[in-house]
């Protein structure tokens, strides 16, 4: 299951979404959300949120779903806002040991793999080498091993 979830959150970048959507998009439906929802609530947070080249949007799409899966919904709930922080904090530090950074801006800047990727358009509708859907299919393979971890506990 966890395999095709990983290649759906690729193929949803193939499409055109931005790294974030392609996390959430993969996952959103066993926390009882549409696609459409998932793609609708990520879509702000690709391109290094809000396009600012910050935080990575495949990060961001990791921490969303650390706060579906673990998140409180309780007013003044420090040991539910501590466990969901530590999980964040943890998903953030496998992300850069797999990544090397953690900032969208960062990671672009970093050098291309060896192998050409998928050429996606950006907003202007030019092609270039996307370094980006490596970093879905890491993040999405984080969150596989996570969901792994935590459901097993």
């Amino acid at each position: 299951m966890y395999q095709e979830r990983v290649q759906l959150a690729v193929d949803l970048r193939k499409q055109g979404y931005n790294c974030c959507q392609c996390v959430v998009g993969a996952f959103g439906d066993l926390y009882g959300f549409t696609r459409e929802q998932s793609l609708a609530m990520s879509s702000a947070f690709g391109h290094g949120i809000g396009g600012m080249k910050d935080i990575c949007g495949a990060a961001m799409g990791l921490f969303m779903l650390a706060g579906l899966e673990t998140g409180t919904t309780r007013p003044k709930d420090p040991e539910g806002q501590g466990r969901v922080n530590k999980l964040v904090q943890e998903l953030a530090q496998e992300f850069v040991r797999r990544n090397g950074a953690l900032r969208c801006g960062d990671l672009l800047a970093l050098p291309k793999p060896p192998a050409p990727e998928t050429p996606n358009p950006d907003a202007e509708g030019k092609y270039y080498l996307n370094p980006c859907i490596l970093k879905i299919q890491i993040s999405a393979e984080i969150w596989c091993e996570t969901l792994d971890r935590l459901r097993k506990a």
